[in-house]
């Protein structure tokens, strides 16, 4: 479990106790780092973090070291990925679209997108995508799909961007519905799910994200916005938001019912995981 400050949390025990750990390497005088991200394949892991950092483990998080990153890194790393396969393989994303891979532990990186979002809007912003002239730099939210592709909100929830690889640049796409996106992710069926800042939740029928063909799921949210949505399995999910919000489906996102079992929760929930059955909801 990661935060500001340095902070990084393990559980020994599907989550009942927690114990703080130390990480050496990310002690700097004058600096507070958000972590970001944390991501392990076996025993190896990564942490990326605000300002920037990339720490490395083999053991399991036993000892952590830090890998220096470029100052010319575009925009502030915000989702790391360790890649299966040989170790030193990972994927690393920022908040302004750039995704650098390494499979020698960081020692070189090979950028996989070539062109800067803000260049990608500026070549098709006369294409017909809504509020992408008032982009202001960087991404929300991003997330990974188990088959490596993304999705990306903008900062003002104007519209959002697919990549999958092999492009060479980002693929804006106008948002789906009146009220603006607040975040967005990916189904078991490997299906897009968004929501909106007015409650409203819509999944994409087609997989993957060449063709797109949202429906809206019909969740009464109270006018309380979506944060986040979770998938236990292709049936069951979660969504959560404003003032201790909480929804489940359990025909894959078709329909919700109010789950009263936060509502004593004085505060906003912000997002849902599932591991190994086991689900955490953060708020």
């Amino acid at each position: 479990l990661l935060g500001t400050r340095q902070t990084l949390l393990e559980t020994f025990d599907g989550g009942n106790t927690w114990q703080q750990r130390e990480i050496e390497a990310a002690r700097d005088e004058g600096f507070n780092y958000r972590f970001q991200s944390i991501s392990f394949s076996g025993d190896e892991g990564w942490i990326v973090g605000k300002p920037a950092i990339l720490l490395h483990t083999n053991d399991g998080g036993k000892s952590w070291e830090r890998i220096p990153l470029s100052a010319k890194l575009p925009g502030a790393p915000l989702v790391i990925t360790a890649l299966p396969g040989q170790p030193g393989q990972a994927e690393l994303t920022t908040d302004q679209g750039a995704i650098y891979v390494t499979n020698n532990k960081a020692y070189t990186w090979s950028a996989a997108v070539m062109e800067t979002v803000d260049a990608t809007l500026n070549r098709t912003v006369s294409s017909g995508i809504s509020g992408a002239s008032y982009y202001e730099g960087s991404f929300s939210n991003i997330a990974r799909s188990p088959n490596g592709d993304y999705v990306a909100v903008s900062s003002r929830g104007n519209f959002f961007m697919t990549w999958t690889a092999g492009q060479e640049y980002w693929l804006p796409h106008n948002r789906p519905a009146a009220r603006r996106l607040q975040n967005m992710g990916w189904t078991p069926a490997n299906q897009l799910w968004l929501s909106t800042r007015g409650g409203e939740v819509l999944i994409n029928s087609k997989s993957g994200i060449q063709e797109e063909d949202y429906k809206s799921s019909g969740l009464n949210s109270r006018g309380f916005g979506i944060l986040d949505v979770g998938f236990l399995n292709a049936d069951i999910a979660y969504a959560c938001g404003g003032s201790g919000s909480l929804f489940k489906s359990v025909d894959g996102g078709k329909s919700w019912k109010r789950d009263k079992a936060t509502d004593n929760v004085a505060g906003n929930l912000y997002a849902i995981k599932f591991f190994k059955g086991n689900g955490f909801i953060l708020g």
